[in-house]
């Protein structure tokens, strides 16, 4: 069978040319004579991997000198939990924007582990719109500020990075990193599951200012101390080695392609496009999200006739457009346009969601 166009999200598409020399190189990894999966992570040939990539990422992001990276071993949500244990602990406040399901996730996480406060929640609109930020409540003294700039099941995303003063700012970017140019420098925290725009699932990927690892308890066992895995490079324990390898071939794909600026642009036009062809049927397709608040990563939609949904996705599955169901929070439809997915694809969906239309409409 040929691949489809994958619209899944997450795990979810992957680079085409990374899978490919990921295959061409799986017996046999450079002068390794074994696979990657294979060797020791200790060994000099992926300590130098492991340097290039983060060479690489900082390139990509423009990541300053006083910021550590961190290749990370579990998913988002293990750090919902690990991050109050490492920079808040009980007798600190910390502050949290809820703007859909994984802020919901990420402050229930917290919520035993410190003194978690909701500076916003989106719930009144059913997180189809970003609250504004006048309306925030936020504590001076709070040990971060933690929020979600892209909900993938509700589809809304922050079009620019709020301000919050001199309290960290915390972001959980495992949908969106990479996904256009982004200033660091505004971050105290930034962490992201790989498998929507970095690769592989089991890996995470954290970008933390220095003087922030200052913060974490000494008496906080080694393996869940952020100080500890980056003292240690990353290799505190046996790093989940393929996610790595992955990551690193999605970085050098990502420069090929010509960086953040080049990937940005070509994300933004995938979601108009889409957006547009939805906008446009006449009330067959409707999609829930104030437009300025709207997800160029995750683009949840309806059909104007629940009854036609499984039609839908049986049709559109036959067609090689794949992972089109919607999140059963919201129903409907969803298609998740991370790097991988190429504007063909979208223009594919899009041409499929008109012919529909037209014959059931």
């Amino acid at each position: 069978m040929s691949r489809g166009y994958n619209f899944a999200a997450g795990p979810a598409a992957v680079p085409e040319a990374v899978l490919r020399q990921a295959q061409a190189e799986l017996l046999d990894w450079g002068q390794a004579r074994a696979s990657v999966m294979e060797i020791s992570h200790r060994g000099k040939l992926f300590a130098e991997l492991a340097a290039e990539s983060e060479c690489d990422l900082r390139s990509l992001l423009d990541i300053p000198g006083n910021y550590k990276v961190l290749f990370l071993q579990g998913g988002a949500t293990q750090h919902f939990a690990q991050i109050p244990m490492n920079f808040a602990r009980r007798d600190r406040i910390a502050d949290y924007v809820v703007t859909g399901h994984w802020g919901e996730k990420a402050v229930r996480e917290a919520w035993t582990l410190a003194d978690v406060r909701i500076a916003a929640n989106s719930d009144a609109s059913r997180h189809t719109a970003i609250p504004a930020r006048d309306t925030w409540t936020l504590h001076a003294d709070a040990a971060y500020v933690h929020y979600t700039p892209n909900e993938t099941i509700h589809g809304v995303e922050f079009q620019h990075v709020p301000d919050v003063g001199n309290v960290p700012l915390v972001a959980d970017m495992s949908s969106d990193i990479l996904s256009r140019p982004l200033d660091v420098r505004k971050f105290g925290l930034i962490y992201a599951g790989a498998q929507k725009n970095i690769g592989a699932s089991g890996l995470v990927v954290m970008i933390v200012r220095e003087d922030l690892l200052e913060r974490c308890p000494k008496d906080l066992p080694k393996i869940f101390n952020y100080a500890e895995h980056a003292a240690n490079d990353s290799m505190l324990n046996t790093p989940n080695t393929f996610g790595w390898y992955l990551a690193s071939l999605v970085f050098k794909w990502l420069l090929g392609e010509g960086g953040l600026v080049a990937i940005g642009e070509r994300n933004r036009a995938k979601a108009e496009h889409l957006y547009a062809g939805i906008d446009g049927s006449g009330g067959f397709y409707r999609n829930p999200v104030e437009p300025a608040s709207r997800s160029w990563m995750n683009v949840p939609f309806t059909l104007f006739d629940e009854e036609l949904n499984a039609l839908f996705l049986k049709e559109s599955e036959a067609a090689g457009l794949l992972a089109l169901k919607g999140h059963k929070a919201v129903g409907g439809m969803r298609a998740s346009l991370y790097n991988a997915v190429t504007l063909e694809a979208v223009h594919a969906l899009a041409d499929f969601m008109r012919d529909f239309a037209k014959r059931y409409g």
